[in-house]
């Protein structure tokens, strides 16, 4: 009797034991379950694009007639991480290396000194023949235009004056396919023949007029133009209506015309633009 009563308690304890394991293994599967959907949420969560930027600005007297001085803003993408797209994105710079914060931060420094380093070794044989008191400077920066449709276009700046009779400046565009990681080119938007494109260049170039004024008044830009043909040139970029050329002074004009923006609408493209862009564009 106290042999079977002994069997009969070993076999319910061994059927607890059983039961507990079977149910921390459900728990546990269960919760491993819950985990992977958990990441598989996480992962299908995109990185929200951003952007920031840093700068810097710095000026020192090389004679008590002369001051240098010199700024520089770069755009930081920190979402960003394919490598070619950020040698692209950064194409006026060489050999930057780190797109970090502190890697450009470190860069603008190094720029400033070689720009300091070259202006003071090179007016050792001229600074004593300043007469007046001069502000020579290096101003280089970007901004983001748009990013609409994942078409990231940047704009990028320079302005410089190292004596003369007038500053210089120029302006680059450039738009980047984030959805592709590249640069985007004018084939990927219209296979319109070159003849034709700058055609439609140069019928357009009074569109937008560059305020540029004489003694009988508004200067058409036509009539400062320095070339027989406009170039469609890899500074373009564009909105939801039309496609536009950037050209610097002494581009394409006299200096006085300053920097001239050339349109084209989609209109004048009509049957030349890619599907993809089409599409992507919502262009009808």
């Amino acid at each position: 009797m106290v042999f079977a009563l002994q069997k009969e308690i070993r076999i319910m304890k061994n059927t607890i034991a059983v039961l507990a394991l079977s149910t921390f293994f459900v728990f546990s599967a269960c919760k491993k379950a819950e985990n992977n959907n958990l990441n598989e949420t996480e992962t299908a969560v995109p990185e929200k694009f951003t952007v920031d930027s840093v700068k810097i600005s710095d000026s020192t007297k090389l004679s008590d007639s002369l001051t240098i001085k010199y700024s520089s803003t770069k755009l930081l993408f920190p979402t960003i991480k394919d490598k070619a797209l950020l040698d692209s994105i950064y194409f006026t710079e060489k050999n930057i290396g780190d797109f970090s914060r502190e890697g450009l931060q470190n860069y603008l420094q190094k720029s400033k000194n070689i720009y300091f380093n070259r202006l003071r070794k090179d007016s050792k044989e001229w600074i004593s023949d300043i007469s007046f008191s001069q502000e020579w400077y290096s101003d280089t920066g970007m901004k983001v235009k748009s990013n609409t449709n994942d078409y990231l276009q940047i704009e990028y700046f320079w302005a410089s004056y190292e004596g003369g009779a007038h500053d210089n400046y120029g302006y680059s565009e450039r738009v980047f396919d984030l959805q592709n990681n590249k640069k985007l080119e004018l084939k990927d938007i219209t296979s319109i023949p070159k003849e034709k494109l700058e055609a439609l260049l140069m019928k357009n170039i009074n569109k937008t007029n560059s305020g540029a004024t004489d003694e009988k008044g508004e200067v058409n830009n036509s009539e400062m133009l320095l070339v027989d043909k406009i170039p469609a040139t890899e500074n373009f970029y564009f909105d939801d209506k039309k496609l536009y050329f950037h050209y610097s002074p002494y581009e394409i004009t006299a200096f006085a015309a300053g920097d001239i923006t050339i349109p084209i609408s989609w209109s004048e493209l009509k049957g030349t633009l890619t599907p993809e862009f089409t599409k992507r564009m919502k262009i009808k």
